[in-house]
C-alpha cells in the first residue's frame, strides 16, 4: 500500500474509480491537462432544454434536467475560466422554464418523482424555491458577467430571501456565500455576510471530527478568499485543513459525506469529492510542488 497523504495515492484512486469527467478534472488541475476534454465530457450531461441531468449529480440518475445539476455544471465550468456564454444562456433558458413566481428555483422539479434518484429526492414533496441552488447559480452568473433576465429575477429573490434568514444550513450557506462573493452590490453583500456569520458558524463543526459527517469550514469556503476570512479564523481553517488531510482513506480517495443508497452513486461521489478535496488543499497551500500533501505547520 502506498503511503497515505500523497497526491500519487489520490491519483491511483481516481484512475481506478472516478468518472471520466473527474479523471479529466484531475488531469487539468494536477497534470497540466487541457480544459477542452472536461467541456466535451460535461456536454454529454447536457439536455436539449439547456439544463443538465444524466447523473451529473450522482444522486440524480435520471435523464431529466434538474436545477442542482445546473449548479454542478456551472461550478465545474467555473474551475476552467470564463463560462462559455452560449452554455450559460442555454442554462438560463432552462431555468426560466422552471422558475417559480417568486423568482427562485427549487433544487429539483416534480419530474424527479418519476425518475431514478436517491430516496430523499424521489420522495420529495416540497418543490418550493430555495436559496440552494438559486443563490449559487445567480452568484456564478454574476461572477462571469452573464446578463440575462433570469439572473436579474433570481438576484431579487436572493436578496429578499437572504434578508429574511434567521437560520440556515450548510448547503444553503454554501450557496449564499457564492452569491454574496459575486453579487454586484458589494456593500450590501458585506453587510449580509457579517449578519449571517453567527448563523453559519452555528451550523458548522468548528472542531473537526475526522470520523463524523458534519459540515466543516472547508465545506463552506473552498479557497482563501475574503469570504473565508470573514467567517472563520485562520486557526479554525488550519485545524480543518489538518483534519481534511487525515480523512484521506487508505485507497487514496476521500469518502462521500452523504447518505449511501446506490453503489454507483457512492463511487461517483468519491471521485468527485476526491478531486475537490485536492483542489481545496492546493488553494490553501497544502500541496507541494511535487506530489506530497504535507501537513500544515504552526
Amino acid at each position: 500500500m502506498m503511503e497515505l497523504g500523497t497526491l500519487t495515492t489520490a491519483e491511483h484512486f481516481i484512475m481506478r474509480n472516478a468518472r471520466l469527467l473527474d479523471r479529466h478534472r484531475y488531469a487539468y488541475h494536477f497534470l497540466g491537462g487541457p480544459a477542452e476534454p472536461i467541456r466535451q465530457v460535461l456536454d454529454a450531461y447536457r439536455n436539449p432544454d439547456g439544463g443538465y441531468g444524466n447523473a451529473l449529480d450522482p444522486d440524480l440518475r435520471g435523464h431529466r434536467s434538474q436545477p442542482v445539476a445546473v449548479e454542478a455544471a456551472l461550478r465545474i465550468l467555473d474551475e476552467l475560466g470564463p463560462i462559455p456564454r452560449p452554455i450559460a444562456l442555454d442554462a438560463c433558458r432552462y431555468l426560466t422554464g422552471v422558475t417559480l413566481d417568486d423568482g427562485g428555483v427549487p433544487p429539483v422539479t416534480r419530474s424527479v418523482r418519476v425518475s431514478d434518484a436517491a430516496p430523499w429526492w424521489r420522495e420529495r414533496t416540497d418543490f418550493g424555491a430555495r436559496l440552494a441552488p438559486t443563490a449559487a447559480i445567480a452568484g456564478l452568473l454574476h461572477k462571469h458577467h452573464v446578463c440575462h433576465p433570469w439572473r436579474d429575477r433570481a438576484t431579487a429573490f436572493c436578496w429578499k430571501r437572504i434578508g429574511s434568514l434567521h437560520w440556515t444550513d450548510p448547503v444553503e450557506a454554501f450557496a449564499v456565500c457564492t452569491f454574496l462573493a459575486h453579487a454586484a452590490d458589494r456593500e450590501r453583500a458585506a453587510a449580509e455576510l457579517a449578519r449571517l456569520r453567527p448563523m453559519i458558524r452555528a451550523v458548522t463543526q468548528l472542531t473537526p471530527d475526522t470520523e463524523g459527517r458534519a459540515h466543516t469550514p472547508l465545506d463552506i469556503v473552498t479557497s482563501p478568499d475574503g469570504t473565508a476570512g470573514a467567517l472563520f479564523s485562520s486557526a479554525e481553517i488550519d485545524r480543518d485543513l489538518d483534519a481534511l488531510q487525515a480523512r484521506q482513506e487508505s485507497d487514496g480517495g476521500w469518502g462521500h459525506p452523504g447518505e449511501s443508497w446506490c453503489a454507483t452513486a457512492d463511487s461517483d461521489w468519491r471521485g468527485l469529492v476526491t478531486v475537490q478535496r485536492l483542489v481545496t488543499l492546493r488553494a490553501f497551500g497544502c500541496l507541494t510542488e511535487g506530489t506530497a500533501i504535507y501537513p500544515r505547520t504552526a
